[in-house]
């Protein structure tokens, strides 16, 4: 009774699926979030009668053939990268990011991170930090006595001390983009890694081909879909129930079979 086990990889599949899309929405408020999509591939065949095999010695060939599925698996889970909309905060150091690229984070690790969500502060030291205090790159330090700081579209960080009045530029921020969003890897808090699926950074200033700009006082919103979330919630459970309703028909076609007499 192949049913069986069929219907049981399409419950698995589907119970992932469901994973997934509890994840996006449970994201829906996270800044600079990208959501996910499960994604199926069948399993291998069992060749019953393979196609083309010859079937008299007058040279006829069988035109399909019978060849009976095995079931279904998660081939991957993959990133949407599309833009989330701008949310105005007016907030000093809150900073999106409009089109491509990444924010560079140095861990405690010494390894980069890869970020969207630039609700940054400065430190107790005036570098401009993460929520979880990590470095953004490259260094940026606001000097103690700034009573104003304007990040420009193209990165340029500059500020207004108080017993001056030409603004001071203290530094250029950068963006980092890839072959291969997708090939990301998620670590949480926001932060991705390069994997050899991503292929290496580009760094460049933000505006120039390529790359996007920079906004002041704006993050970036997750680009989860609450409607199509539900649809394909929905849709997910659906399957399930079908799954599972294959099993229970397997089920009684066994029973009926064992009280054959």
């Amino acid at each position: 009774m192949r049913s069986l086990s069929i219907s049981a990889t399409g419950m698995l599949a589907q119970q992932t699926n469901v994973d997934v899309i509890s994840n996006n929405i449970a994201n829906m408020n996270t800044t600079a979030f990208k959501r996910q999509r499960a994604e199926f591939q069948d399993l291998l065949y069992q060749q019953v009668s393979r196609p083309g095999a010859t079937t008299s010695a007058d040279g006829t060939r069988v035109p399909s053939g019978i060849q009976i599925g095995a079931g279904v698996r998660t081939g991957g889970v993959y990133r949407i990268v599309e833009q989330g909309a701008l949310t105005k905060t007016d907030a000093t150091f809150d900073l999106a990011i409009q089109g491509k690229g990444y924010f560079r984070v140095q861990l405690p690790s010494g390894e980069t991170a890869y970020t969207r969500a630039g609700s940054f502060q400065p430190s107790d030291q005036g570098e401009l930090v993460t929520n979880d205090g990590y470095r953004v790159q490259p260094g940026i330090t606001v000097p103690q006595g700034a009573v104003d700081v304007v990040v420009s579209k193209t990165g340029e960080v500059q500020v207004k001390l108080a017993d001056q009045i030409e603004m001071q530029t203290i530094g250029q921020l950068e963006l980092a983009t890839f072959v291969n969003e997708a090939g990301l890897e998620a670590i949480g808090s926001n932060m991705l890694l390069e994997t050899s699926a991503s292929g290496q950074p580009a760094v460049a200033l933000p505006g120039e081909p390529g790359f996007g700009t920079l906004n002041q006082g704006f993050l970036e919103a997750s680009n989860v879909n609450p409607v199509s979330e539900i649809t394909a919630l929905i849709s997910a459970q659906r399957a399930y129930e079908m799954n599972s309703r294959v099993v229970k028909t397997a089920d009684e076609m066994l029973a009926t079979s064992s009280q054959l007499r």
